[in-house]
């Protein structure tokens, strides 16, 4: 079972939101006392937050599934859902978030503290007393809760360190950390003792920095042999490196110049991810470097290293003598690491508060596209697509098993000009529409195109650029009132005529039965 995890895919859900209430508020004597359906809650988010007593990414290798809590329903009596409790995941400075899917970078976490929401909640669904007007005084229908962001990001940590020390496999840089800073490392005399990168703090005089060890290195360790291609990404933020070599190895072939050679080219071959920090970085062989030819305490190693260091020096480097089971050289070696370190934060660009830029919602920008597409399984050929924040979130909150839901619906989306361009994409009655990405999660949704509208000068019938509702002279004058006045009064009393004419006729009638009788 590893202990040290660097690199995991974890799979993140905000909660749901919860839907709305459909209620009408019921009393004695009072049946039907108006709506009164409570909102739903929104649901929690997924956070990330640096801990720093967290010191590897072992839990979520465990259980790479996490999800925040969903919100809860609304209730009658204007009783609104309580919000979904948020799921705050602890993760240990120096994490890296990218996207799984396009490998964008998402967040760097590097100071204790420092939070980010990684996967927010769904809104609530609106009850019914929230959707009443004065037009819609008892609505039946209530928005449904939208579901949250759902995906998968990859966390990759990434040490904190000043300074890396790098070599082969039993070259001492364990024993180094231990020696320079209160680090207790596992420390054996065989290959591969170290699995983790260790860390230890060094002060020397008033520079105080982040040793890392990283575990050894072998010959193709940039293309995954050994351990190397797994923590070669704890160098990257470092900003010097110090190459410890071992002149005491007994391995056949192996030499202080020979070794230095080998690790110089692996990590010139390794490819740095100058996106990690969002920040331009040096490739890891163009970094300052020191040379330590180590374990100098052995006889046979202090006469390797003193036969090997005029060569190394004439190739440019600093080399330094040293020994952990002695502490020879250490002083001068912290000075030296320090002096790098001091040079490199002098020398790192200040980093500027960032600019807020606002951007504001252009005057003519609808909120949404209508794009016109071939498919063979669509009426005729053709079917049109509507993409949009708001179109697609209206689809999510509408219940299609209820009709005057889907008419919300379809009043919300003629409001905001759908319709209108449906016509002008040259969609008629009967037409496929598609509101939303098939390929997305959450799909898409399909239906035959009812319009709902029937207005516009494009849909009069006439010759082309005129209008027949501006050539309509339908506005009555004073004379035309006059007449139609007349008519109605004579209407009236000629009504009135053939009523009492009828009246007439009747007496006439009841007086001549009874002089008969």
């Amino acid at each position: 079972m590893p202990l040290f995890v660097d690199r995991v895919v974890l799979h993140v859900a905000g909660g749901s939101g919860g839907h709305g209430c459909v209620s009408v508020h019921r009393e004695k004597f009072k049946p039907l006392g108006g709506p009164d359906g409570g909102n739903g809650g929104r649901g929690g988010s997924v956070r990330l937050e640096v801990d720093p007593s967290t010191t590897t990414l072992l839990d979520f290798h465990h259980v790479p599934h996490r999800s925040a809590g969903n919100g809860r329903p609304g209730q009658g009596s204007m009783r609104h859902g309580a919000k979904g409790e948020d799921l705050v995941l602890r993760v240990p400075a120096g994490t890296v978030v990218k996207d799984a899917r396009t490998g964008e970078l998402l967040a760097d976490l590097v100071a204790d503290g420092t939070s980010v929401e990684l996967a927010p909640g769904g809104a609530g669904g609106l009850g019914n007393a929230s959707l009443a007007t004065t037009k819609r005084k008892a609505p039946g229908f209530a928005l449904l809760g939208e579901p949250g962001w759902e995906g998968d990001v990859v966390l990759e940590l990434k040490s904190l360190a000043d300074v890396a020390l790098v070599g082969f496999p039993s070259a001492g840089k364990s024993s180094l950390v231990a020696a320079l800073s209160a680090a207790r490392p596992k420390i054996a005399d065989y290959p591969f003792t170290t699995l983790v990168p260790n860390l230890g703090v060094v002060v020397a005089g008033d520079e105080r920095f982040v040793v890392a060890d990283v575990p050894g290195l072998i010959e193709g360790a940039s293309e995954g042999k050994g351990l190397g291609l797994e923590f070669l990404r704890h160098v990257e933020r470092t900003a010097a490196i110090v190459h410890v070599l071992d002149c005491a190895t007994l391995e056949p072939g192996r030499d202080p110049v020979s070794d230095l050679d080998v690790i110089e080219a692996e990590l010139a071959r390794y490819a740095v991810d100058l996106t990690a920090t969002g920040e331009p970085g040096l490739p890891l062989e163009q970094r300052p470097t020191l040379v330590v030819l180590h374990k100098s305490d052995v006889p046979e190693a202090r006469e390797l290293a003193e036969f090997v260091r005029p060569e190394l020096e004439a190739r440019g480097h600093d080399v330094l003598v040293a020994s952990s089971a002695s502490h020879e050289g250490l002083r001068e070696l912290s000075f030296a690491m320090a002096r790098l370190v001091r040079r490199a934060r002098e020398e790192a660009p200040r980093r500027e508060a960032p600019v807020v830029v606002l951007r504001p919602r252009a005057v003519d920008e609808t909120g949404f596209t209508v794009t016109r597409e071939e498919a063979v399984d669509a009426t005729d050929g053709v079917r049109f697509r509507v993409r949009g924040n708001r179109p697609e979130r209206w689809v999510r909150q509408t219940d299609f098993t209820n009709d005057e839901a889907v008419g919300y619906l379809a009043d919300r989306l003629a409001k905001l000009g759908v319709e209108e361009e449906l016509f002008a994409k040259g969609a008629v009655s009967g037409s496929e529409v598609v509101i939303g990405d098939d390929s997305s999660p959450r799909g898409a949704v399909v239906f035959d195109w009812d319009p709902t509208l029937v207005g516009g000068a494009e849909l009069l019938a006439g010759p082309r650029g005129e209008d027949l509702r501006l050539s309509e002279d339908s506005r009555p004058t004073r004379g035309d009132r006059r007449r139609l006045q007349e008519e109605r009064k004579a209407a009236r009393a000629g009504t009135q005529a053939e009523l009492e004419a009828e009246r007439l006729a009747d007496r006439r009638a009841e007086a001549a039965g009874r002089e008969d009788a």
